[in-house]
């Protein structure tokens, strides 16, 4: 336990003396109070990673210092120590929130095992805390490059929707950044504390999308050995977002209603329903209106879904933003692949903010990527940067020919590998460039056995 620092609130000068030597044995920091608003006072001023309070001082209980203390960090774990050792005491300690309680005569070994372990958890809620808040700082709205007065739009209206429970449905083509809108959304609002869950619907077959969203029971299945949360069960008191919400078939649309206008959901197997609290960000690249006039897509689900609706511009309407952009993959480049850039040249940005760039922000950062990865020298210009190919560029008067015995199956095959090579594997855009659907993608990937 070196450098933890721990604050001992104990009346007994005897006692205070015992507990102080019992804890320095440890190798900790130890500070000590007399009375409760001494021990107060002290944590204030030099804080501690766990409090050891005496139920009984002079001045106030030490389950009142346990509020204090809780006011200020509710990180800190805080042991009680009682001498009565009834059960009614420690049951009240722990209803207030202690961590632990500890009966006197005081037995240094478990004294010092219950303090190690508290200091564990210290530690780990601390750990916990620094995460959050990086990703908070991540995702957070303000953490988006937004030089175009479009992606600032798009930023004011995160700003008004954060702050409350509206159901929000995200449009865009792919490669936007649609979940991120959806996580600043989440970080920047008053669910901020509770679980972010995303889910993209086009990555699941229909039984096994069913599943993911509302969990099953042990047995409901072949396979449903135990069983399993839901995504609407685990984003409870959070977010839940749900990506490419147009893939998801009519068995499942047609519990998602349901779920949105009761708040309750049924596992699958299962007979009790169960009420959940859940904010929904729904995002899809297809047209929702044109899907339900083909019949692909519920219109009743559509409204739900569409309490408030967000657009997310493709980057050649926000071409302003290519810049900042390119200069954050830059940096994130060579951090990630220990490279350095020394260099960047005008001609660098003229030629990324020249491009179309039909796979929007995620194509621009490979592109960005492979160019710091693959520059023989310390400084960036046109020359680095290498495209896969543009789509729908042609050769005027070229026609199509087929190499001698290939079968229909090779030609598939050759047009799937050579547009998910251009497209940098993105599986969606391919989907959408060859007017299939992003399963039927995924199948025929798993199907030839492709590296994607």
């Amino acid at each position: 336990m070196e450098n933890a620092r721990i604050l001992v609130v104990e009346d007994d000068p005897d006692g205070r003396r015992s507990l102080v030597e019992a804890v320095a044995d440890t190798g900790a920091t130890v500070h000590a109070a007399a009375t409760g608003d001494e021990g107060v006072r002290l944590f204030r001023e030099k804080g501690a990673d766990v409090v050891i309070s005496d139920l009984v001082l002079p001045d106030r209980d030490g389950l009142s210092v346990l509020e204090e203390i809780a006011r200020v960090d509710r990180r800190i774990p805080v042991l009680i120590i009682t001498a009565y050792g009834s059960v009614e005491t420690a049951v009240r300690a722990m209803r207030s929130g202690a961590y632990d309680y500890i009966t006197k005569p005081l037995d240094l070994d478990e004294l010092q095992a219950k303090l190690a372990r508290a200091v564990e958890t210290s530690r780990l809620r601390s750990k916990v805390d620094e995460l959050q808040e990086s990703m908070r700082l991540r995702y957070t709205a303000s953490a988006m490059v937004a030089q175009s007065p479009a992606m600032r739009e798009v930023l004011r209206q995160i700003e008004a929707l954060a702050a409350t429970n509206a159901t929000v449905f995200i449009s865009g083509e792919s490669g936007t950044g649609k979940e991120l809108v959806a996580r600043a959304l989440h970080v920047d609002g008053i669910r901020a504390n509770g679980p972010f869950i995303a889910v993209n619907c086009g990555a699941f077959a229909e039984s096994l999308l069913e599943s993911e969203l509302f969990g099953h029971e042990k047995g409901s299945f072949t396979g449903a050995v135990r069983q399993h949360k839901g995504a609407f069960e685990r984003a409870d008191g959070g977010t839940l977002f749900l990506d490419e919400i147009g893939d998801a078939p009519k068995s499942v649309q047609v519990k998602l209603l349901r779920v949105l206008e009761e708040r309750e959901i049924v596992r699958v197997g299962g007979q009790e329903s169960f009420r959940v609290d859940v904010r929904l960000i729904s995002a899809s690249n297809r047209d929702l209106e044109a899907m339900v006039k083909a019949g692909e897509f519920r219109e009743d689900l559509m409204y739900r879904l569409k309490v408030v609706s967000l657009h997310v511009p493709p980057l050649r309407e926000r071409r302003e933003d290519i810049r900042p952009l390119a200069d954050r993959f830059i940096a994130a480049a060579c951090e990630e692949h220990g490279r350095h850039v020394e260099s960047v040249a005008p001609s660098f940005y003229e030629k990324l903010e020249a491009f179309d760039w039909p796979g929007n922000v995620r194509q621009l950062r490979n592109v960005v990527e492979a160019a710091v990865i693959m520059s023989p020298s310390p400084g960036l210009d046109a020359g680095s940067i290498r495209f896969a190919g543009k789509p729908n560029a042609s050769v005027a008067g070229e026609t199509l020919t087929t190499p001698e015995n290939m079968t229909f199956a090779d030609i598939e095959r050759e047009v799937l590998v050579q547009t998910l090579r251009r497209l940098g594997g993105n599986r969606t855009l391919t989907a959408e460039k060859l007017g299939l659907s992003r399963r039927t993608v995924q199948r025929k990937i798993q199907e030839y056995g492709l590296p994607y």
